[in-house]
C-alpha cells in the first residue's frame, strides 16, 4: 500500500463514527472521492453515495457496501460531582471498558476522559471474579461539579476510546475501528481502481453505509434507494489464526491469506462463482466460507431489498473484532480491491443471476 493510500486509511479509521454519529468519518470518505466519483450524495440517513458511470446502456447497476459506523458509548448522566454514566453503542465488551482513556465528541471539539470503577483493593472477593456492568462504571473528565461538567460535555455526545491506527511487522496494523471502516475504505479504493481502469460495464455505486452496528439501518435505507441488480457488501471476519478460537466452530480464516468469500443461504449462487473465477483467473489469493443462515452484515437486508437483489459477502480476516487493537494485514486489504475491481468488468446481463 502507497503511503497516499495508508494516509486515507489512517485518518479515516481515526475519524470517530460511532453509529448515528458517522459524519466526521463520512466527510473523509467523501473528500477522497472528490474528482473520482461522477456524482457524490448522502442521504437522510447519512450514507455516503459515490457513483461512476458504466460503459453501455441499460448496465446492470451494482452497489458496493461497508458500513463506517463503530462501536462506542454515549453519555447519558451528569451527577452532582461531575462524573459522566454512559451505556454502550453497539457490541461493546464490558470486559474491555474499566480503565480506558475516552474521547468524548462534543459540539466544543474532543474532550478526554477515563473509565473509572471501584479499585480491585476495595471489592469483595466475589465482586473481583464478574465482569463489571455499564452501570457501574463511569467516566471520569476530571470536573468536581455537574455545573463544571456540563460546559464541556452534553448529554448525548458519543465517545470512543482513545486509540490510533498503528502499524505492528511486517504489514500489520492494529487500530479501534477496522469493523468496518476497512469494508468502506475498500469501497473508495475499488471505485479509484475502477476510474483508473476506465469504465466497467455497470452502473457502479459505493456505499459508506451507516448504523450497522444497531441494526443494519444504513444498508437496508440505502440499498433500497439505490435500488441495485447485484450487490457486494465488503466486511470484516473472525480470523481463526489466534489461540483460543475453535476453527470446527467458524471454519478456517488467516490473516494474509486473501479475502474471504462467503457461500451460503445469503449468497447468489451464480456471483459466488463469479468471484470465485475472477480470483482464479487473476491469482488473487482468497478463501472460503460456509454461511449456512443469513449473516449479520449489510447483505443480508440487501439481499431481501424490493425484489430481491443477486448479493454477496467478501469479508477480510480480523484479529480481536470489537476491541481497541483489531489488527489486520494490509495485503489482504488490496486483495479485496484486486477482487472486487476484477469481479465488476466480468459481469454481464442481470438475467445471468438467476440461479438454474
Amino acid at each position: 500500500m502507497n503511503d497516499q493510500d495508508f494516509n486515507f486509511f489512517k485518518k479515516f479509521v481515526e475519524a470517530p463514527s460511532p453509529s448515528g454519529y458517522e459524519q466526521p468519518a463520512q466527510r473523509v470518505w467523501r473528500r477522497e472521492l472528490e474528482g473520482v466519483a461522477d456524482e457524490i450524495t448522502t442521504d437522510i440517513m447519512g450514507n455516503a453515495i459515490a457513483r461512476l458511470k458504466g460503459d453501455g446502456e441499460n448496465l446492470p447497476r451494482v452497489m458496493l457496501a461497508g458500513h463506517c459506523d463503530e462501536i462506542g458509548f454515549m453519555v447519558k448522566y451528569i451527577d452532582d460531582s461531575g462524573f459522566l454514566w454512559f451505556a454502550p453503542i453497539g457490541g461493546v465488551d464490558a470486559h474491555l471498558v474499566p480503565g480506558q482513556r475516552l474521547l468524548i465528541h462534543t459540539a466544543g471539539g474532543p474532550v478526554r476522559g477515563v473509565v473509572g470503577k471501584k479499585p480491585i483493593h476495595l471489592m469483595e472477593t466475589k465482586d473481583r471474579e464478574t465482569v463489571a456492568k455499564f452501570k457501574n462504571l463511569f467516566i471520569d473528565i476530571g470536573c468536581s461539579s455537574r455545573e463544571e461538567a456540563q460546559k464541556l460535555v452534553s448529554i448525548g455526545d458519543p465517545a470512543t476510546i482513545d486509540v490510533d491506527l498503528h502499524r505492528l511487522q511486517g504489514d500489520r496494523v492494529t487500530s479501534r475501528g477496522f469493523d468496518d471502516k476497512m469494508g468502506a475504505f475498500i469501497v473508495a479504493q475499488v471505485l479509484k481502481e475502477v476510474r483508473r481502469r476506465g469504465p466497467a460495464p455497470v452502473e457502479l455505486f459505493g456505499v459508506s453505509t451507516v448504523q450497522e452496528e444497531i441494526g443494519l439501518r444504513g444498508g437496508t435505507t440505502s440499498a433500497y434507494g439505490v435500488n441495485p441488480d447485484v450487490g457486494i457488501v465488503i466486511e470484516v471476519g473472525h480470523a481463526s489464526d489466534v489461540p483460543e478460537v475453535d476453527k470446527k466452530e467458524i471454519g478456517e480464516a488467516v490473516l494474509g491469506g486473501g479475502p474471504i468469500v462467503a457461500r451460503g443461504a445469503n449468497i447468489n449462487p451464480v456471483l459466488f462463482d463469479l468471484l470465485v473465477q475472477s480470483a482464479r483467473e487473476d491469482q488473487i489469493p482468497f478463501q472460503i466460507s460456509g454461511a449456512p443462515r443469513a449473516t449479520g452484515t449489510d447483505a443480508n437486508v440487501m439481499q431481501l431489498s424490493r425484489g430481491g437483489v443477486a448479493t454477496a459477502l467478501i469479508s477480510v480476516p480480523l484479529r480481536y473484532m470489537h476491541t481497541p487493537v483489531e489488527v489486520l494485514s494490509l495485503t489482504d486489504l488490496e486483495n479485496t480491491v484486486r477482487l472486487v475491481a476484477s469481479v465488476l468488468y466480468r459481469i454481464g446481463a442481470r438475467e445471468t443471476f438467476i440461479p438454474n
